[in-house]
């Protein structure tokens, strides 16, 4: 059934029903507008309660950190950040391919409609036109023939009239012939306006308005199919995301798995332990012996407990339930129990030796860029860098003394001494200064390389300038990366991760052909270098 056959008398309905259904997309529109902004929302309260419950950087070293169960908590945390990335794409994509979409559309179809009201509107013009000229020629028509008969009563009076004159008789006579010849005329006129009207009102109802009928009929039809995919695309948007959002929840409940009380009992264990033996047995003290003097003398003093029984540990307070006072930091660690002070000197050791082999690689870049300097003027002032790698120098020869003050107390506690490997060398002028552990130095020329002066110091920069990848990831999912700093990645592709995800979701990485750009992390698997 079409509108043009069977509503072709019904232009006030079909006018409205259309600008309903145009209502209904709009109000869709507006219903999805707010989904998504609830999606927002929500996705915003889980990010901040994420982050809420976080381990601050600075509290990443306390001990509760290496348990399993503090860990898996962490681990929810983080799943929990990457389901409120999802939310957030579900708005994003239900706001692009529905919201944006139907808008886009709605103008379309507005404009379409208003055009085939306005075709009806001049149709109907047109047969109005047509029927006051059909009217006002029927009424001429109408005037003529009643002058055209009273000129013939009175020509007939005048012919019968005994008084009239052979003149006065021609003369009506010719009144009524000339009256008579325009109402014929007129009655022609009113005949061929009748004619035109007829002929356009049939083409009005058989033709023009049944066209523009069916066309708005089509434009309805596809208001509806297209409202009815937007419906779709309401569920299909949710639904797409489903899998990643089923492996937040996978995580969740492997957080929970991975729980191990009898490692975090182990873990406690390593922490805390002292290394101190327990205390033994109080010796007998006579005090009926008083003939003895030695003894005498001995007992006059205060009396001993297991606390002075313990010799050099005598300043340790081993009551298992008294309120210990919070002992006093020192440079050493002595304050604390023999185990735990050489795990922290151990740490201690590490921690300076990665400084100090941060600033002689920076000995080393500065020394060669000064190098690069002095062979090339017109590339900078060699001068320039005097003050940064005397300040360089200072601290590396800090750091040494730290190393060797630490390896000695690490001695002392009974620990194994060995110091972290560190590449301790740096470029002076061209001429690679190496120095062993003990300090010790050494001079080994180097060739001269002023040929490829250029590219080496090109290479120094570039290294800075494009950063090195730390790992690399699989994609799982298909990512089309329409928002603005996103890069699109099909399903297995293989990227470089350049930066990790910082907490929001998203992962920097890089294509072979050096295009960079952010993913969602819970789209693809990570593997980072070690």
């Amino acid at each position: 059934m079409d509108w043009g056959t069977e509503l072709w008398d019904q232009c006030d309905i079909i006018e409205k029903h259309t600008q309903s259904g145009l209502e209904l997309v709009e109000k869709y529109v507006k219903f999805v507008k707010e989904r998504t902004e609830i999606e927002q929302n929500y996705a915003k309260q889980l990010r901040n309660l994420s982050k809420k419950y976080n381990v601050k950087r600075s509290s990443k070293e306390e001990p509760e950190c290496r348990l399993s169960s503090y860990q898996s908590f962490l681990d929810i945390l983080n799943e929990m950040n990457d389901y409120a990335g999802q939310r957030e794409l579900i708005a994003e994509n239900m706001m692009m391919s529905i919201c944006i979409d139907l808008t886009k559309y709605l103008q379309e179809l507005k404009q379409e409609r208003k055009t085939y009201l306005m075709e009806a509107k001049k149709a109907q013009q047109s047969l109005e036109s047509t029927y006051k000229q059909l009217e006002s020629s029927k009424k001429r028509f109408e005037r003529e023939w009643r002058e055209a008969e009273r000129a013939a009563q009175n020509a007939e009076k005048t012919d019968q009239d005994i008084n009239a004159t052979k003149a006065d008789v021609e003369k009506a006579k010719q009144q009524a012939h000339m009256r008579a010849h325009v109402a014929e005329e007129c009655k022609n006129d009113y005949a061929a306006q009748l004619q035109k009207f007829n002929k356009e009102q049939n083409q009005f109802y058989f033709q023009d308005m049944p066209l523009i009928f069916n066309k708005l009929q089509d434009l309805d039809e596809r208001r509806v199919q297209k409202l009815g995919r937007g419906y779709i695309l309401f569920s299909d948007t949710e639904k797409h995301v489903m899998p990643i959002i089923s492996k937040c929840l996978e995580g969740i409940t492997k957080a929970g798995t991975n729980v191990n009380e009898k490692n975090d009992s182990m873990v406690v264990v390593e922490q805390n332990k002292s290394g101190f033996e327990r205390p033994g047995d109080v010796e007998f003290e006579d005090y009926s012996q008083g003939i003895n003097r030695t003894s005498s003398e001995s007992s006059l003093g205060a009396p001993k407990g297991p606390m002075d029984l313990l010799g050099r540990n005598r300043s340790k307070n081993f009551w298992l339930f008294s309120k210990r006072s919070k002992p006093t930091v020192t440079e050493d660690f002595t304050h604390l129990p023999p185990e735990q002070r050489r795990k922290r000197l151990q740490q201690k050791l590490e921690e300076i030796c990665k400084e100090l082999q941060k600033e002689v690689d920076q000995s080393e870049a500065l020394e060669k860029m000064k190098d690069v300097y002095e062979k090339n003027p017109q590339m900078g002032d060699p001068a320039s860098l005097a003050s940064q790698i005397s300040q360089t120098s200072q601290n590396i020869e800090r750091l040494r003394g730290d190393v060797k003050k630490y390896e000695t107390w690490l001695s002392e506690a009974g620990g194994r001494g060995e110091t972290p490997h560190y590449r301790p060398h740096t470029f002076n002028n061209g001429a690679q200064e190496t120095q062993s552990p003990d300090g010790a130095h050494s001079d080994e020329s180097t060739p001269d390389s002023s040929q490829a002066i250029y590219a080496e110091f090109d290479d120094d920069f570039e290294d800075e300038e494009v950063a090195a990848p730390i790992g690399k990831c699989t994609a799982m999912y298909n990512f089309p990366g329409a928002s603005e700093g996103t890069i699109s990645m099909q399903e297995g592709e293989e990227l470089a991760v350049i930066e990790e995800d910082k907490g929001d979701g998203w992962t920097r990485v890089r294509r072979s052909n050096g295009d960079e750009g952010y993913i969602p992390t819970s789209y693809v698997t990570i593997s980072l270098n070690k």
